[in-house]
Formats: structure tokens, C-alpha cells, sequence
């Protein structure tokens, strides 16, 4: 019988779920697309239960190419923060799952009380707006939801409970929730009155790889059934700790759908710190490394460059390569004049892109290399302010979809230090997938140890090294 551990990352653009032994060599993956219903206004969600089928569906997928006789010890889910479930007493879904950067919830928390809205960012260490999940339940609220009684769960912690885990709280996820006090990680009072709720609207708190049941679900294959269950936490932290991103002078570029920069520290910044953070945009919330926080800026950047391609009707592999050489062959400022062609739109709370043209000789790579300035713009605006507040960084690790076009990394090299870039294609469920492998070794070694081993097996088991320096 061969052993193996799985990670899910339940992503904004696609779900994913790897099979990788125990010691960290990676087996099979297998994807979905997210089954987002996209409505007006940038709104976006799902059913509850049609993310659980997509898990199920993969699973079944696995299960057929894996070897008879295969056994799941232990399963871990990553996936997006700021978008999650809410359950009655019995388990069923109140309303779809909302989108991380669905708008809604907007005009209700710019309502709340001016006295809460001052104290918000430094207690929480979260901008006031709609991205923080309190914003979306107040939204659910005055869609005539009663909140009393409910529980809301992250999107991988609901997928850990709908397979068989109990309604649990990971520090990573629900810290992005703006219903935590980051001084102490325990529910923040104030924002529980606001909503008209006590802590049982949130599950207990558990670090990220902690065990937290079996999987029972009987819609699952025979041989996932009885792994443990983990919650491996927010899926750019945990891409991160994937590609050993975890020191406190590196920073972690993630570029997907949202492009996330992370710095790791070793203790939560002070209340004005974190408030002065807040207010640039700027997170200051826990990691998944039990103890760590991390600095979290966010821009939109993948989502602006991915609708530059649509417009450009450009869909696939092929289109993007044909992009990708033609944006590499302008110059890195272009070859228009200043103003000739504008995109805005990444900053994290906006995500509308905007062009602006007001010059000849336009074409589709000009187009896209703009926007790779725009983006680029929004991460010296971040880098700054964080570096206002801790040490500058001296090196950075530059992964996700994007990284794997030579235009992006070019674009991001002139920026950022020192620049290397992951190799992994799929780091966040690979990273699942390392929570899980701790989950069921758990007793017997610490997570640096599991980490340390698990890791080194996917160098030697990758034919080209797992991260390349594009400045050598």
C-alpha cells in the first residue's frame, strides 16, 4: 500500500489538488477552473456547495490515476482569505460564497460607527472596505440574514469541515476577518458588538497543520477517507513557506489574480504601526508559521493584466508566449512618449481597469508592458511604507502564474532586490500538501523539521533547481 498526503488550494482562479508522498515528492495535480457566477458591478460568487463538489471531482480524478491499493494519511487546504460561508445550527449554507474581491459590504461598514472605524486598522491591522469579511456579513445582514446563531468559515476551513472537521477558526485566515484583535489574536469585542454577534460566530482557533479530524465524507474516494485533516492557511503565506520564503530579510512577490507581497516578522507590529500600515493598504496579520506575523500588501494587478489579455483576445498558453516575446522585445519604459498610454486600476481596493490613450503607434504589447509599469507603480508605493516601518528587504522570491512570463519578470527585477523565481508550479498546494505531511507526523518531529525534509525532496526530485536567479 503507498502512502501519500494531498494539498488543495482552493484559488480565485482554479482549484487544485496534489498528491505528493509523505517526504515531499510531488505525484500528480489535478485542476479545475473556480466556478465563479461573475454578476454586475465586479460582484462574484459561488455556491457553497458547488466548491465542494469541484473538491470531489478532483478526488475522484486522483483516485483514478493513482495505483490500487494508494492510501491518503493526511489532506490539507489552503485557498483564498476574505471569502468564506455562513452556516446555521445545522450546517446549511446561508448565502453563496462572496468573492474575496467582491465589493459588496462597502456601504455598510463606510455606516459603522465613527468611533469603531477609527479604532479598525490598528486593532485589526486591516484597511476599512469591503475586503475584510465583517464587511460581507454586514452586507448578508442587511439582506435580512439573521447573524445570531451562525458560524462563518473561510473557504478552506469550510472544506476541512464539509470532509469531516469540526467549524475551526486558522490564525492565518481569521485574522483576515477584521474580527480579531492582532494584539492577542483573540476575537475583538467591539467588532463582534457591531455585527450583533458573541465568538461562537467564528470556530476555535488552530495554527495552521494542526490535525483537526478525519476525513469522513462518504462522497469522497475509499482511499482518501480516514486521512487527517488540516488547515494549511492563507494560500500566498503558504506558497511562501513552500518555496522556504520564511526569513525576515527576504520578500515574497506572489503573482496571481491578486499579486501579494509578504515580510515575515517575528512579533505583531505595535497598535500605530499597524495603524499607519492600515491606512496605505497595508496588512499586518498572522502567519501561518505558528508565532510569526507577516506584512501583507496587496495590489490587483494579475486580475488588471489578465483583462488587458482578454480585451486583446488572448485566452491561452500560446497567445500569452506571442505577448510575453513581443513585450520583451519593446523597451522597459516603451517606446511611447510619457502619457501616450495609461492603465490604472491595481490598487487593492479598486480593481477597474482603466485605459487611457492619447498617442499613435499603440499595440497590443505596448498595452501590456503598460500595464506592467501601472503594476510595478503600486508595489514602490507599498514597498515604501512598509519600509518605513521595518528593515528594507534584501532579496525576494518571485512565484505564481505570472512569474512565468519573462516580461513580468523583467518588469519586477528593476523593482524589486535581488530577484530569484520559483520553479514550482503549483506552491500553494504543494504548500497544503506540507501542512498535511506535518498533520500526521506531527507528534514525532516539529514543522521546521518536516519542512526541512519535505522540501529538500522536491530539489532533488525537480530535474531544474526550485528557484532561479534572474540576476546572475
Amino acid at each position: 500500500m503507498s502512502d501519500y498526503v494531498v494539498g488543495i488550494d482552493m484559488g480565485s482562479t482554479s482549484t487544485k489538488l496534489l498528491v505528493a508522498t509523505p517526504d515531499g515528492r510531488q505525484v500528480l495535480v489535478v485542476s479545475r477552473r473556480s466556478p465563479w457566477t461573475n454578476l454586475d458591478h465586479g460582484q462574484a460568487e459561488m455556491p457553497a456547495d458547488r466548491a465542494i463538489a469541484v473538491v470531489r471531482e478532483l478526488a475522484a480524478e486522483a483516485d483514478q490515476r493513482l495505483d490500487a491499493g494508494y492510501r491518503i494519511v493526511a489532506l490539507g487546504v489552503s485557498g483564498m482569505a476574505e471569502a468564506g460561508v455562513l452556516l446555521d445550527a445545522d450546517g446549511t449554507a446561508l448565502a453563496p460564497i462572496m468573492a474575496w474581491f467582491d465589493p459588496r459590504g462597502a456601504a455598510q461598514i463606510a455606516a459603522t460607527p465613527d468611533a469603531f472605524r477609527a479604532e479598525f486598522p490598528g486593532r485589526t491591522g486591516l484597511p476599512v472596505g469591503p475586503l475584510a469579511s465583517i464587511a460581507k456579513l454586514l452586507h448578508l445582514r442587511d439582506r435580512g440574514i439573521a447573524l445570531a446563531g451562525t458560524t462563518f468559515l473561510n473557504v478552506p476551513e469550510f472544506v476541512v469541515h464539509a470532509l469531516g472537521g469540526p467549524r475551526v477558526a486558522e490564525y492565518s485566515l481569521v485574522s483576515r476577518t477584521g474580527l480579531i484583535d492582532q494584539d492577542d489574536s483573540t476575537p475583538w469585542q467591539a467588532a463582534l458588538d457591531v455585527l450583533g454577534v458573541d465568538e461562537t460566530i467564528l470556530g476555535a482557533r488552530v495554527s495552521a497543520g494542526e490535525a483537526v479530524g478525519t476525513l469522513s465524507d462518504p462522497a469522497m474516494p475509499a482511499g482518501f477517507r480516514g486521512a487527517a485533516l488540516t488547515i494549511a492557511g492563507h494560500d500566498h503565506l503558504v506558497s511562501a513557506v513552500a518555496v522556504g520564503a520564511t526569513h525576515t530579510g527576504q520578500l515574497y512577490d506572489s503573482m496571481g489574480t491578486a499579486e501579494a507581497l509578504v515580510r515575515v516578522l517575528d512579533d505583531t507590529l505595535p497598535f500605530a504601526a499597524r495603524e499607519r500600515l492600515a491606512h496605505a493598504g497595508i496588512n499586518c496579520v498572522r502567519h501561518v508559521i505558528p508565532g510569526k506575523y507577516v506584512l501583507l500588501a496587496g495590489t490587483k494587478s494579475g486580475l488588471l493584466m489578465r483583462r488587458v489579455l482578454q480585451l486583446l483576445g488572448i485566452t491561452d498558453a500560446t497567445g500569452r508566449a506571442v505577448i510575453d516575446d513581443a513585450a520583451v522585445a519593446l523597451p522597459v519604459d516603451g517606446t511611447l512618449a510619457d502619457g501616450g498610454l495609461e492603465v490604472s486600476g491595481a490598487r487593492n481596493d479598486d480593481g477597474v481597469l482603466r485605459i487611457v490613450a492619447q498617442s499613435d503607434g499603440l499595440s497590443p504589447a505596448e498595452l501590456f508592458a503598460t500595464s506592467l509599469r501601472h503594476g510595478n507603480e503600486m508595489l514602490a508605493e507599498c514597498m515604501a511604507v512598509m519600509d518605513r516601518e521595518v528593515a528594507p528587504p534584501t532579496s525576494t522570491v518571485l512565484t505564481g502564474g505570472w512569474s512565468t512570463m519573462a516580461s513580468v519578470v523583467r518588469s519586477r527585477s528593476a523593482l524589486l532586490p535581488e530577484v530569484t523565481v520559483s520553479t514550482h508550479d503549483e506552491g500553494t498546494a504543494y504548500g497544503a500538501a506540507l501542512f498535511a505531511a506535518f498533520a500526521a507526523d506531527a507528534a514525532s518531529r516539529s514543522f521546521e523539521d518536516v519542512a526541512e525534509a519535505f522540501l529538500s525532496s522536491s530539489l532533488v526530485a525537480d530535474e531544474s533547481p526550485l528557484l532561479t536567479n534572474e540576476r546572475s
